[in-house]
């Protein structure tokens, strides 16, 4: 997918799953696809978490792959009743869904004489989904019944559907990083600055800064209790010497004392 060298891939995320809104289950997925996309240069500029509900999820999915260049999905892609993604985007690209034969055979191969038609259903995919196999690493596995067996990572079009069980969304970071490591953009550079300073007094050396380093991403994080600073300050960019230099125009703005530390 071509793109302007200067302009970052924009990405989004649908989260599902009831026991996620209901508090049943604490989500961990998103941290970890956050990170790595910052780090392959892709802004993650939205994310939807959603119930398991067939049509509200083939309309998010929809929306979100026509206004971004990826979009990842999270949980509900197992066996069961309440597992409806895959035929959720299969509505939303108008695909039908069908069994793929190397699914099928993995299955197969994994339960042997034991397979039901419920395992199978796992190999019911969206029409054309292409079954994503490079990585930087070992194959992708899954772990099924305590054993482990490898299993693609399914791409429909422009969307990722991966599952929700954090050990295993965590084995299909090497394949993402693999294919979007293909359009080549620079990653996000980050610099911190750590001050006993309150966002009162730093506003305006921060708007200040703000105003001259406009393709900078300047966050200002307080805290309150335990930690050994007032005010974190980042800088966010992939222009590495931007980056710098906005980092070192703040800190020369500030008393002496601080910072307390630069990283």
């Amino acid at each position: 997918m071509a793109m302007a060298q200067d302009a970052a891939p924009t990405a989004a995320a649908v989260v599902i799953g009831n026991e996620l809104l209901t508090g049943k289950v604490q989500e961990a997925n998103l941290i970890v696809l956050a990170r790595a996309l910052r780090a392959l240069g892709v802004r993650l500029q939205r994310v939807v978490m959603i119930e398991d509900d067939l049509p509200l999820i083939a309309d998010e999915v929809r929306a979100l792959a026509g206004r971004h260049q990826w979009v990842f999905t999270s949980g509900g892609i197992g066996p069961t009743h309440d597992d409806v993604t895959l035929e959720a985007v299969a509505r939303a690209f108008e695909m039908k869904l069908v069994r793929n034969p190397q699914l099928d055979a993995l299955l197969r191969a994994f339960y042997g004489e034991h397979v039901t038609e419920g395992h199978l259903r796992m190999a019911d995919v969206p029409e054309g989904t292409e079954l994503v196999t490079e990585s930087e690493g070992p194959p992708d596995v899954v772990e099924i019944a305590g054993r482990r067996t490898p299993w693609p990572t399914m791409l429909v079009r422009n969307v990722f559907v991966l599952p929700g069980i954090p050990q295993v969304f965590q084995m299909k970071i090497p394949a993402i990083r693999a294919r979007l490591h293909k359009l080549g953009a620079r990653a996000f550079v980050s610099r911190s600055v750590l001050t006993n300073m309150d966002e009162g007094h730093l506003k305006p050396l921060l708007d200040a800064v703000v105003g001259r380093f406009g393709d900078v991403e300047i966050g200002s994080y307080p805290s309150w209790i335990g930690a050994p600073y007032r005010t974190k300050l980042t800088f966010d960019g992939r222009d590495v010497a931007r980056v710098e230099a906005a980092c070192a125009a703040f800190v020369e703005t500030l008393p002496p004392g601080e910072p307390l530390s630069v990283e």
